[in-house]
């Protein structure tokens, strides 16, 4: 069955970097694009990057120049670099992704950017 599972949070000071895994099984993984999603305290989830089977990017205007997602075919991961984080950035963040129809999430991982 489809697998998400997601690594690499923590706290970490503003300024500070961090990397996010979505390790990924049960399905042809260089097939589908996946797409990290975040959910802060008290707010619905967002969109944070999202990559294709091509490896096209994007990214919301709020992480973009400090955000790089990424994804190795071979290991069947997808990675979202989080560098100069802010509070703002605190959030549990999930990948994503959905095939024919059916959304597909992991368990999410918590981070957390505080002095």
């Amino acid at each position: 069955q489809v697998q998400l599972v997601e690594s690499g949070g923590g706290l970490v000071q503003p300024g500070g970097s961090l990397r996010l895994s979505c390790a990924a099984s049960g399905f042809t993984f260089g097939s589908y694009d996946i797409t990290w999603l975040r959910q802060a305290p008290g707010k619905q989830r967002e969109l944070v990057a999202g990559i294709t089977s091509g490896g096209s990017t994007n990214y919301v205007d709020a992480v973009r120049g400090r955000f790089t997602i990424s994804r190795d075919n071979a290991k069947n991961t997808v990675y979202l670099q989080m560098n100069s984080l802010k509070p703002e950035d605190t959030a549990v963040y999930y990948c994503y992704l959905n095939i024919q129809c059916v959304d597909y999430w992991g368990q999410g991982t918590q981070v957390t950017v505080s002095s």
